[in-house]
């Protein structure tokens, strides 16, 4: 058999990979994840909402829960619906429940398949009698204890959801009459800070630093994600800080106001001063939305697909120093 080429001398296997690519999608609110053809497992990220905070010396807001695993089962070519929690708005009352029974100020859980992270738990506002509607909330993370006058029997922070956070700051401490801060929101990495005192011993009107969120690379490069709110300080306390990783700093002394967490991180918002600053409001501040990431590992498919030698692919070859026998 005659050929243009240098003519044929043999058969031979060209191998050829029909795997997939690497694909980490980032879901900022809800939507639909798609698994491509070959994957059956998956890397997953789920972070619900942050929690918001109340007025007036309130706690901060509890991150919202964080979980994350590798090598999670699913099905290939399968529709997955992803749920990303929303942030808690501010609390600007003590009630407890809206109209429809849900907690004010709590975060929103997120959703990917059987994976549920709660949404973080809403700090605790001033109490000057004993706990009831003003007490923080359970959550991923839970809210900082609210600030307290010198005749209220307060509570603590409130708990976190084990494997997803950590619970509140607490008060601090103090006597009889002691002023008192809020505590700081729990983080995924650390509980919320204690309040405390930088003056007197007796009062601990100093908000509570948020807790620490927790770092993923699962994007390639490592983010801090759902840290905890700060405290707002109590009659010109400091504010305390807001956790890394997207936790919203109080309100305290200084004129130094609140701020919500961070946008799809998961952050507490920071709560409320008393009073408020000058030209402000004693409002605590939202929450930061929650995020799914889901990561779909590469996948190395090698399969030889038959070929013919020509004399010019051998030369070639030869050439190239890639002629083996």
């Amino acid at each position: 058999m005659a050929s243009l080429n240098g003519g044929i001398i043999g058969k031979y296997n060209v191998p050829v990979d029909n795997g997939q690519a690497e694909v980490i999608t980032t879901f900022n609110s809800s939507g639909t994840l798609t698994t491509a053809a070959q994957t059956t497992a998956v890397e997953y990220l789920v972070i619900a909402g942050g929690a918001g905070s109340q007025p007036s010396a309130g706690g901060g807001g509890g991150a919202g829960g964080y979980r994350t695993a590798a090598d999670f089962s699913v099905s290939a070519s399968t529709d997955y619906s992803i749920t990303v929690g929303a942030g808690g708005p501010a609390n600007n009352n003590s009630a407890t429940e809206d109209s429809e029974g849900h907690s004010y100020g709590d975060g929103s859980n997120s959703v990917f398949s059987s994976i549920t992270s709660a949404g973080g738990g809403s700090g605790g506002t001033f109490q000057t009698a004993a706990p009831s509607t003003a007490a923080a909330h359970v959550g991923g993370s839970g809210g900082g204890v609210g600030g307290r006058s010198s005749n209220a029997n307060g509570v603590g922070g409130a708990a976190g959801t084990s494997g997803q956070g950590n619970r509140g700051g607490h008060r601090g401490g103090g006597g009889a009459n002691a002023l008192c801060g809020g505590g700081g929101g729990g983080g995924a990495g650390a509980v919320g800070g204690d309040t405390h005192n930088t003056t007197a011993a007796n009062d601990f009107k100093d908000g509570g630093h948020g807790g620490a969120g927790t770092a993923s690379s699962i994007t390639g490069s490592s983010v801090t994600r759902a840290g905890g709110g700060g405290g707002g300080g109590d009659n010109g306390g400091t504010s305390g800080n807001g956790g890394s990783g997207g936790g919203g700093r109080g309100t305290g002394s200084g004129n130094v106001y609140r701020v919500a967490g961070t946008a799809n991180t998961g952050g507490g918002g920071g709560g409320g001063g008393n009073p408020a600053p000058s030209g402000q409001d004693a409002n605590g501040a939202a929450g930061g939305s929650g995020v799914v990431i889901i990561k779909e590992p590469a996948i190395v498919d090698i399969q030889n697909t038959s070929g013919v030698w020509t004399m010019n692919a051998v030369y070639a070859a030869v050439l190239g120093d890639n002629w083996t026998t």
